[in-house]
């Protein structure tokens, strides 16, 4: 049975850092369309929005590169 485990190519932790990192995203994308202004889009579209999808890369990044602590 501990074989099986050792053939997933991530472990929980990862798992839990990538489903973190996915609901980041969302959110920064729910944030960039909230913003209904008529003259164009402002500071939760064009800056807001965008930083928590650069934050939610960086932890899809952090999730694949992270190694378990029992390897």
């Amino acid at each position: 049975m501990s074989e099986n485990k050792k053939n997933f190519a991530f472990g929980k932790e990862n798992y839990k850092w990538m489903l973190i990192g996915l609901c980041v995203l969302l959110l920064g994308f729910i944030v960039m369309s909230l913003e209904s202004n008529p003259q164009g889009q402002g500071f939760l579209g064009l800056t807001l929005g965008p930083i928590i999808i650069l934050a939610g890369f960086i932890i899809e990044f952090f999730a694949i590169f992270k190694k378990d602590k029992n390897d």
